[in-house]
């Protein structure tokens, strides 16, 4: 039986990308009914006439990075659909491919606030209620930008990097707290979706939204603790580890930024048009 038939799942983002995709695979899989939060009220609007002929869909236009906003909307939740059982932090944004010296004060706060706090200040509101169920299970995505550096998105790895780590120590918590909730932490290679149109990868494809979205569904109902995803790598986040702990900084910089190409994936971002 899945872990997500009968259970009311909450994605931020998700009227938009994987955070989409997510929310009709989950539909798909029996979930009683899926909330939808975002900020874009024409994507909300569409997804949920869209998804909603698979089953119950909720829309809220929430912004995350806004903690009383999130607190009222959660309010609201319980009241007209119920407890959430499974919160997938989903939303993130990335500002401009610029090296740090020239990043403004404006988007170092909101790529802090979007990535980093936001989803602590989602979690914060639902995970009291999971606890003292003792059951439910939340889904952070991050990136493989918050295990590695790579120059011209410092401010968006230095965001994931602290989603990794808080995600990771709640993990941590729960556990010695023998509590059944779960957290499971994704760290996704650049997808498909328009968030990250111009990224040039000399070796590693972009990841397909759709393969993306099922991996991470999966996780969720395997109850994965890490996922790392990178294309023809298993068990990515051990090699990157493994390869950072053995190598020397400066041969890593050169297989990494010279041999992959790596360092080199943003110089030509532009991101979503709109």
């Amino acid at each position: 039986m899945s872990k997500i038939k009968g259970k009311i799942v909450l994605i931020t983002g998700g009227a938009s990308g994987i955070g989409k995709l997510m929310g009709e695979m989950a539909l798909e899989k029996g979930a009683a009914a899926l909330v939808i939060w975002d900020i874009n009220q024409e994507s909300i609007d569409a997804t949920v006439k869209e998804l909603g002929k698979k089953g119950a869909v909720h829309g809220f236009r929430v912004d995350v990075s806004r903690h009383e906003v999130v607190a009222e909307c959660y309010d609201k939740v319980k009241r007209q659909v119920g407890d959430v059982d499974i919160l997938i932090n989903s939303a993130g944004i990335i500002t401009s491919n610029k090296t740090f010296d020239q990043c403004t004060e404006d988007e170092i706060n909101r790529t802090m606030a979007v990535n980093a706090i936001a989803p602590m200040y989602v979690a914060r509101q639902m995970l009291p209620d999971m606890v003292q169920r003792n059951s439910g299970h939340i889904c952070n995505i991050a990136s493989a930008g918050g295990m590695m550096s790579n120059p011209k998105m410092s401010v968006y790895a230095a965001s994931k990097w602290a989603a990794v780590g808080w995600s990771d120590s709640v993990r941590i918590e729960l556990q010695e707290m023998k509590s059944k909730v779960r957290i499971t932490t994704v760290a996704p290679y650049y997808i498909t979706t328009g968030m990250f149109d111009g990224v040039k990868s000399k070796v590693f494809p972009l990841l397909k939204p759709k393969k993306v979205a099922k991996r991470i569904i999966g996780a969720i109902e395997g109850d994965r603790r890490f996922l790392m995803l990178m294309p023809w790598i298993p068990k990515a986040h051990h090699v990157m580890r493994l390869l950072q702990a053995l190598l020397p900084m400066r041969v890593f910089d050169w297989l990494v930024g010279d041999v992959l190409g790596i360092y080199h994936t943003m110089d030509n971002f532009t991101g979503r048009k709109k």
